[in-house]
């Protein structure tokens, strides 16, 4: 890879002119690509009005048990660090439950700073240089840049047109280099969930290899079709990063938890301790208050709202994915996602091109995760560009 830094060694040589903070930069992160979303928030900064059909968060209120837990916490003085594992009472109710769903000998748990924070955790401690690790197109736009950040290669697996896994075209992307899989059902951004067959199968496959696999599973409690089914139920040494953000609407609270073989959490921790030191102390006891909190009426709420959008877009767009979490992932009129969303930017409706999470450029995501005053206008302006109307 080249450097940056000026090719002379002596740097009292170096054209004061032409160096500066740009020469300190680290090579790794040109291997962050973020034109993409950047241009979509470029072209949104011109947009008076705007309906928002692209945010990728509940649009629910936390829960007021939530909130009062965090409010009595930080007045209880729970303001400076905790454990790096996390606190006792949120560990170990996290562990009862997990130990109940899975019985496993080897299963530890811990707190981590969001859902991203315990992936960050995950592929730092996991991947090397020059390890290869699986993921699936399309997919969550994080899981790329970490790996790279790793020093890792990704092998890239598609699942157009219907986004359902095939382990056969993952057993024969297994070599000897193989570390991780990345697996994520609901998923970001198609909302497609696999079969439980085809999950076990997926789970089996990678304990035969002897190659980790980490379950994003934070959109675990939003399933319209299909039960929920992780593959830990099948692979014993699977890698669990889930999380509050989606299922309390904590998005910005940061609390996530992960849980897998002792072994690799230990490492986690370890890490943990010199990077984000622990998950924001107040917000763990809000976490442990959320954990007896039912959210079933706002999946119902989500499985409606999928529902009637579902049913205006069919026969417009080519609808795929919304089996869970809650995001469509459509093929627009003209098959160009990029094209599609330049015109909806310039029709006041802001959603994100499939570009973002995909190597290709022929769908859009939509979320509706909105009031439904916006889904209706979102829809009618979605109509209006397939149909070649003026909004």
């Amino acid at each position: 890879m080249t450097s940056h830094r000026p090719a002379s060694a002596d740097p009292d040589s170096a054209d004061p002119d032409s160096a500066g903070p740009g020469d300190w930069i680290a090579d790794r992160m040109s291997l962050i690509d973020a034109s993409g979303i950047r241009r979509i928030f470029d072209l949104a900064a011109g947009m008076d009005q705007k309906v928002d059909l692209s945010i990728g968060q509940p649009h629910f209120e936390t829960p007021e048990p939530v909130r009062r837990a965090l409010a009595a916490a930080v007045e209880a003085g729970h303001n400076g660090y905790s454990p790096s594992p996390g606190i006792s009472p949120l560990r170990e109710a996290l562990q009862q439950r997990v130990d109940e769903l899975y019985q496993h000998d080897d299963r530890r748990v811990m707190v981590t700073s969001g859902t991203s924070g315990g992936l960050v955790l995950a592929l730092l401690c996991l991947v090397q240089p020059g390890d290869e690790v699986i993921l699936f197109d399309p997919g969550f736009m994080m899981y790329r840049h970490l790996v790279n950040l790793a020093g890792g290669t990704c092998v890239t697996i598609e699942t157009y047109p219907d986004f359902d896994v095939d382990v056969d075209r993952v057993a024969d992307a297994i070599t000897d280099r193989t570390k991780a899989i990345v697996y994520n059902s609901p998923g970001n951004p198609t909302g497609a969930m696999d079969q439980a067959g085809t999950i076990d199968d997926l789970a089996r496959l990678a304990d035969r290899h002897n190659v980790a696999l980490i379950s994003d599973e934070i959109y675990s409690r939003f399933c319209y079709d299909l039960p929920f089914h992780s593959p830990a139920a099948a692979n014993p040494r699977t890698l669990v990063i889930d999380g509050f953000s989606k299922s309390h609407s904590m998005t910005g609270w940061r609390l996530g938890f992960a849980h897998g073989p002792a072994e690799v959490i230990d490492q986690m921790i370890k890490l943990q301790q010199f990077t984000f030191v622990c998950a924001p102390h107040p917000v763990q006891w809000a976490g442990l208050a959320a954990m007896d909190v039912e959210i079933g009426a706002h999946v119902e709420d989500y499985r409606g709202k999928r529902d009637r959008l579902v049913e205006r877009l069919t026969g417009h767009f080519g609808i795929g994915g919304g089996a869970g979490a809650f995001y469509l992932f459509l093929e627009p009129p003209g098959g160009n996602g990029s094209e599609f969303v330049t015109r909806a930017i310039e029709n006041g409706l802001l959603i994100i091109p499939g570009s973002v999470f995909s190597q290709r450029d022929s769908h859009i995501r939509v979320s509706f995760a909105v009031d439904d005053k916006t889904l209706d206008a979102g829809a009618e302006l979605l109509i209006n560009l397939a149909t070649g109307s003026r909004a």
